[in-house]
């Protein structure tokens, strides 16, 4: 079939908004204790909403899209982010924050289902890879740029009379004053309300569905669960997104306590620095995989973020404001090398093991609730050290990882002379 560029385009900013709308929740972290007045834990368990609907929805959603198809699945799933978001932006209060981000959370779970196979069809087979590198630049280049959002809308609302704009006006009208940062929810109604519409005027294309894209059977999963192997990679995947969202949620909180930083402006330039070099270590990561077994660029890696980790919760301040960025550049082959590695340990069933390594992004909820509650008790610095925990859970797969297949990597030969030459 022909490929169909205005689908792919679709892909790529459902990628962005996607992005735009669960990473905003790191920055937002030290306005949401001064706001509710909550404690570190309680914050977190913001993000535990967010972030356990993907072990909610990860192989529901996949069950949806093989008998509903993608649009109307897509479409419902914004429906729900609209709602989700729409929802707080009215009644801006900490119990409607927890469900409206498990419904927001929800609907960005179903969306990462559902898009993979549709970029496929949609940008060719052949193109995969690249559009799928692709992909994960928008979707890094959207969590850099929504901390700048966020100390926008912050800086500028948080004024007594907001700069003469009639944007700016309009969500001074709609927010209350003392919560300027939820304003940007009334962005992301207006954003995923515009995604609907859109698809609702798009044609999709037939999507046939390769065994590693089917939801597979009950008793697939069965099957696999019972292998120590995957609970391994799915704790260890877990663990990973513990890493990625326990740091990332942090950083602002940590800055502002320990040394001093503005969360609104030094703080959010961390965390939006903390994405880009996450997105940028990929490209860094992909040349290294051309040269090395995967396992040793994990282990080097793994390794890499303990030592950023280290000086930034125990370095000076100039030193932490750099470090905590450069843990993003460490982290950021680790979950497509988790995955490839756990996929090319298995010979069958590679889409309901999918399925399951997918359920791991939970670990984003679990991993900031515990770095929370220790920090409640024994201070953020000595919560932020769990991360020493989830990251040697990922240094330990470059030890016992087996692979049935290893990465490709070039061969270099050194040049023979021929005899008598």
């Amino acid at each position: 079939m022909a490929r169909n560029r205005t689908m792919v385009g679709l892909v790529f900013l459902t990628f962005f908004v996607m992005s735009l709308v669960t990473n905003i929740l790191n920055s937002l972290i030290p306005d949401i204790i001064s706001s509710y007045s909550v404690t570190l834990a309680a914050a977190a368990f913001l993000n535990f909403a967010f972030f356990i609907a993907y072990g909610v929805m990860s192989v529901p959603a996949g069950f949806w899209v093989e008998r509903f198809t993608e649009k109307p699945v897509m479409i419902v799933a914004f429906m729900a982010a609209t709602a989700g978001a729409l929802s707080f932006a009215v009644h801006p209060t900490y119990s409607v924050a927890l469900r409206s981000f498990f419904v927001i959370g929800a609907g960005m779970a179903t969306l990462q289902v559902t898009i993979n196979p549709l970029l496929r069809v949609a940008g060719g087979e052949e193109h995969f890879a690249f559009n799928s590198a692709l992909a994960q630049l928008i979707f890094g280049s959207a969590s850099f740029l929504s901390p700048y959002l966020y100390s926008y809308l912050v800086l500028n609302l948080g004024q007594s009379s907001p700069k003469n704009n009639l944007f700016l006006s309009i969500l001074a009208k709609l927010t209350p004053r003392a919560l300027p940062w939820a304003s940007i929810y009334w962005i992301f109604a207006v954003l995923t309300a515009l995604m609907i519409v859109l698809l609702g005027f798009l044609r999709f294309p037939k999507v046939e569905h390769t065994a590693d894209e089917s939801a597979g059977s009950l008793e697939m999963y069965t099957s696999l669960l019972r292998r120590p192997m995957v609970w391994a990679f799915f704790l260890c995947v877990f663990a990973y997104v513990a890493c990625e969202q326990g740091t990332a949620n942090w950083i602002s909180k940590f800055l502002s306590v320990y040394h001093g930083y503005d969360p609104h402006t030094t703080g959010a330039t961390a965390v939006s620095w903390f994405w880009g070099l996450l997105t940028a270590g990929c490209f860094i990561g992909m040349g290294l995989l051309k040269l090395f077994d995967s396992r040793r660029v994990l282990i080097g890696f793994s390794v890499g973020a303990l030592l950023c980790l280290t000086a930034a919760l125990f370095g000076p301040s100039r030193v932490a404001l750099y470090a905590f960025p450069c843990v993003g550049l460490f982290a950021s082959i680790m979950w497509p090398v988790l995955v490839s590695l756990a996929l090319n340990s298995v010979s069958e069933h590679h889409g309901p093991f999918a399925g399951i390594l997918s359920t791991g992004i939970m670990g984003g909820a679990v991993g900031p609730v515990i770095i929370g509650r220790l920090g409640d008790h024994f201070g953020l610095r000595a919560g932020l050290c769990f991360l020493y925990v989830t990251f040697s859970c990922v240094l330990s797969v470059g030890f016992w990882a087996r692979p049935l297949i290893s990465n490709a990597t070039v061969q270099l030969k050194k040049a023979t002379t021929e005899p008598g030459a």
